[in-house]
């Protein structure tokens, strides 16, 4: 199938996190028909993750099958682009995968495979699940929008939730109750002006307040308020937890839900390098073998409402992942 086909049919198809039954599907009968040897893993209910190999898999691709939401967005293109969810993040990414992996069978070269996980954009739990089997590849080409130049490190992730719990009152009295909004407003707000580290070659650690729920009327003053934030991390996860703790003290209750450090990658030589500040798989997966990361498309349109990814873009990472597994294989 023609790449730009095959991502529009990926695209046409919803998979965000925890829905990516139906993609997988689709790939397993895909690569089924392409001749490859298609295994699964069970993740999580119906989930699962999808591995096919050409030969022995001594180099391995891999991306996600799960977006953001929302689901869909209208899939369309024009001259320079493809437009729809997961464009560039990541199932422009699948096909460019594919087709290089056709291109290399047709040449005579077998040792390679995929691997293609759930639930990225959360979680990791997919690639978690996978770095449990017994691999005997020695690389692992991670595929995310890099703008096809290899990534040399990736700054670490702790994403946690914050729950505070006030008293709730009258609004006219508002001495009787206890804001829980603005106790956590104040744990935020010291929280966006701390040091979170900084590292020659990541920059700066960051703090983002991705949602934050309050209140339960206007007349009320609220009894709860949750946040949850995502610290890009350029030290030790577990020193950012201990700063993070330290601001927070007893003032609100803590859910951790996800950390990895920062991450250094195998680059080669002859490949434009960078330093990417977003996650990826590829910290929960060392057992796959020495890993890269590296792909079509920015991140700066990925999670948008217009994502987006450049045609020429994608054919160029189709020639970039063909060379790099010729490279890694000799």
């Amino acid at each position: 199938m023609d790449p730009f086909e095959l991502t529009k049919r990926l695209i046409a198809i919803p998979s965000v996190t925890g829905t990516e039954r139906e993609i997988g599907e689709f790939l397993s009968a895909h690569l089924l028909s392409l001749g490859y040897r298609v295994e699964r893993q069970n993740v999580a209910g119906d989930r699962f993750n999808v591995f096919a190999f050409a030969g022995d898999g001594r180099v391995m691709f891999c991306t996600h099958l799960d977006t953001v939401p929302p689901a869909t967005l209208p899939v369309r293109e024009d001259d320079d682009f493809l437009y729809g969810r997961g464009a560039c993040d990541t199932k422009g990414i699948i096909a460019a995968m594919l087709e290089a992996g056709e291109r290399l069978r047709k040449s005579g070269a077998s040792n390679f495979g995929y691997m293609f996980l759930v639930g990225e954009e959360t979680d990791s739990i997919g690639a978690k699940a996978a770095n449990t089997l017994k691999w005997n590849s020695e690389y692992v080409i991670v595929g995310e929008p890099t703008q096809n130049e290899l990534a040399r490190a990736q700054k670490g992730t702790f994403i946690v939730n914050l729950t505070v719990t006030g008293r709730a009152a009258h609004s006219g009295y508002p001495e009787k109750g206890i804001s829980a909004i603005k106790q956590l407003i104040e744990i935020l707000q010291e929280s966006e002006g701390a040091d979170w580290g900084s590292d020659p070659v990541l920059g700066k650690g960051t703090f983002n307040v991705g949602v934050f729920h309050g209140g339960d009327a206007a007349n009320i003053v609220p009894p709860k308020a949750t946040a949850s934030i995502m610290i890009r991390v350029v030290e030790p996860h577990q020193r950012v937890e201990e700063k993070i703790r330290r601001i927070v003290g007893n003032r609100a209750s803590m859910e951790i839900v996800g950390a990895s450090d920062p991450l250094m990658l195998h680059v080669v030589d002859g490949f434009a390098t960078t330093v990417v500040s977003f996650g990826s798989d590829a910290p929960h997966l060392p057992n796959t073998g020495k890993r890269l990361l590296i792909g079509p498309g920015s991140i700066l349109d990925a999670h948008r409402p217009d994502e987006k990814i450049s045609k020429r873009e994608l054919l160029r990472g189709i020639d970039l992942y063909e060379g790099l597994v010729r490279k890694l294989l000799t």
